[in-house]
């Protein structure tokens, strides 16, 4: 084609020549250019001499030429796209004719998405370079699809439109899309509303999107499906605000599960279901009721258009059950319910879902004795109650379990007299006594002071545990109160009768202080009895003072048979032992006095007459008698 144009052209320009001489001109135009050879003998032959040796050409004439042979090519430029022919098509190559000089090559790995290329398809591609280093021209199709999909994906990007791509494959955070031909990423938070943790069931599907994000330095786009969806369920969720009405009701889908409620898909809307809405009845999370996913019909209780919040009923479309109660429920019935609540005052047990009664602690049974709720009831379990009240204007219900046996009390004097003996069961101990249950719904108190004739009690934990059984013996009863006085220590008769005389006033005994404290020290004594010591009467004869876990003698001071008190003192022990050594000092020397009177009288009965002698014998006798009755008188007074 371009040889003919040639020959057209060199025609119009020289027609005296003849046609073999264009014919050669032309051929020469057309040889490609040797190689430099060997100098040679026709080294110096100019090529541009026909054969009568006449030049055909002058140089304007050449470059003219030479003009009108290049402007038969296209003018390309290195990464310019231009369209081209295919030529041929060989196992490996495409061969495009693009209008340069030479035909280019195209890998046939390029050209994998059109399964039907023949010779003569138009196909687009990317000039790499006009003339590379082998002197061939470059061209690549992918760089030119490349190019254009990312003309589009920005153009896109900018009007928001959806387009259309196939995931290709999973990555890391996302999928990887293919849109136009050019590889996009599709992070994992941008595919669904919901989380989405299967990549893999997405791979090979064909899929909407929009281009979120682009980066311009190194061409790489962000897409998102999360945004269509998004998008379609704002506009749902305007279309549903503007037809809601209170009472309305809806289909909904269960979307997510909370301790307080679910969420419930509406359509492109979601709305709340408060736990308190689910069920007439009490449950304590609303998995009980609803699972995920599930569709069910609920009412419209409320909504707010500006903060696009809808509160959900699903108990609402059914009747209060207070409305339709069976006729089962009247006062006096027996009824068995559930229970669903413990607070301090009693139990609430739900009959029916939705109908609950309350027992009052003092309900639950016939004893005067007080009761914890939270020990009676657990949470769950079932009880028989009877019917004591039933409003159903103000849907209050009071139940009592122990009036479904008879009161106890009403022949307490035949089961429980006075004086009787009985084994009961520790249920409760307080700072003042201890509460023992003879029978169901028959109890009475031990007070602190009857557990033990001998040992005085700071809590009464120290002689009984709960859960322990104990003897007792009913020492009075209140009919009218139901109350019962317990005893422990009436079992066995008062040993302070007999323990008068062996601890009475003076007497010593040896014991063992068990616990001291800043008032004195208590004071273990024998046959089980306790004493009280104080402090002033814990000092040693060496001046120091009995501690806790000594043994010592103590004097009985004083003993109360009737508080049950024995004071005591170590003080007096050893202060009487030096009283009674002074006395002995003294009793003596009055004996020796007397002695003396007694020798003085003899003699004076004896002397008949006063001589000088007898006088001055007499006087010495006075003298000696004089000063005995004096250290006499020093002894009495020292003491």
């Amino acid at each position: 084609m371009f040889q003919n144009f040639i020959v057209k052209q060199l025609n119009a320009d020289a027609p005296e020549s003849s046609a073999a001489d264009l014919a050669e001109t032309t051929a020469t135009t057309n040889a490609p250019v040797p190689e430099p050879l060997a100098q040679t003998a026709h080294d110096d032959f100019d090529w541009s001499v026909d054969k009568r040796n006449v030049t055909s050409y002058t140089k304007e004439e050449k470059e003219n030429y030479a003009k009108v042979y290049d402007d038969t090519f296209v003018k390309i430029d290195d990464g310019e796209m231009i369209k081209g022919i295919v030529v041929g098509v060989t196992k490996t190559d495409v061969v495009l004719n693009i209008g340069f000089k030479s035909d280019g090559l195209v890998s046939l790995n390029e050209f994998r998405d059109l399964q039907n290329l023949k010779v003569g398809d138009e196909v687009e591609v990317l000039v790499v370079e006009k003339e590379d280093r082998e002197g061939h021209l470059n061209l690549s199709r992918r760089q030119a699809r490349v190019t254009r999909a990312w003309e589009k994906i920005v153009e896109v990007h900018k009007t928001g439109e959806v387009i259309t791509g196939l995931v290709t494959n999973k990555t890391k955070g996302g999928l990887i899309v293919d849109v136009f031909g050019m590889e996009t990423f599709l992070p994992g938070s941008q595919i669904d509303v919901k989380p989405v943790t299967d990549y893999d069931q997405f791979v090979g599907k064909t899929m909407e999107f929009k281009v979120v994000k682009i980066n311009e330095t190194i061409k790489n786009a962000v897409v998102s499906h999360k945004a269509l969806i998004e998008s379609d369920i704002e506009a749902q969720r305007a279309e549903i605000m503007s037809k809601l009405e209170k009472g309305q009701v809806l289909e909904g889908t269960v979307k997510n599960i909370t301790d307080f409620g679910a969420f419930m898909d509406l359509g492109g809307l979601d709305g709340l279901l408060y736990i308190t809405d689910i069920s007439w009845g009490r449950i304590s999370h609303p998995t009980e009721v609803l699972k995920m996913d599930q569709k069910i019909n609920v009412v419209v209780l409320d909504f707010d258009d500006e903060k696009k919040r809808i509160s959900l009923g699903l108990k609402q479309l059914t009747p209060h059950p207070w409305d339709v109660l069976p006729g089962n429920f009247a006062e006096g019935n027996i009824v068995k319910g559930r229970v669903v609540n413990i607070e301090d005052y009693g139990a609430f047990l739900e009959i029916q879902p939705g109908v609950e009664g309350l027992v009052h602690v003092s309900e639950i049974t016939w004893a005067n004795t007080p009761i914890n709720a939270k020990e009676f009831f657990k949470l769950g379990d079932e009880h028989e109650a009877k019917i004591v009240t039933l409003d159903k204007t103000s849907r209050k219900m009071s139940l009592s379990i122990k009036q479904l046996s008879p009161d106890p009390w009403n022949d307490i004097e035949v089961k429980f007299p006075v004086e009787s003996r009985h084994k009961g069961l520790v249920k409760n101990i307080t700072p003042y006594g201890v509460f023992v249950e003879l029978a169901p719904g028959i109890g009475g108190m031990i007070h602190i002071s009857d557990l033990s004739w001998l040992k005085r009690f700071n809590h009464p934990s120290e002689y009984v545990k709960v859960g322990e059984h104990i003897d007792i013996v009913i020492l009075s009863i209140d009919k009218d109160n139901r109350k019962l006085q317990l005893g422990h220590k009436q079992l066995e008769e008062d040993p302070w009768n007999s323990l008068q005389d062996a601890f009475a006033i003076g007497s010593i005994h040896e014991g063992t202080v068990t616990r001291r404290d800043d008032k004195g020290a208590i004071v273990q004594l024998p046959y089980g009895l306790e004493g009280f010591a104080p402090n002033r009467h814990l000092a040693k004869e060496d001046g120091k003072t009995i501690g806790a876990d000594e043994t010592a003698q103590f004097m009985v001071i004083e003993f109360d048979r009737n508080e049950k008190r024995i004071v005591l003192s170590h003080t007096r022990t050893w202060e009487q032992a030096i009283a009674e050594e002074k006395e002995a000092v003294r009793k003596e020397a009055r004996v020796e006095a007397d002695k003396t009177r007694k020798a003085v009288k003899t003699v004076q009965a004896k002397v008949e007459k006063t001589t000088l002698g007898d006088l001055g014998a007499l006087a010495e006798i006075k003298a000696k008698l004089k000063e005995e009755e004096k250290g006499g008188d020093e002894v009495a007074k020292s003491e």
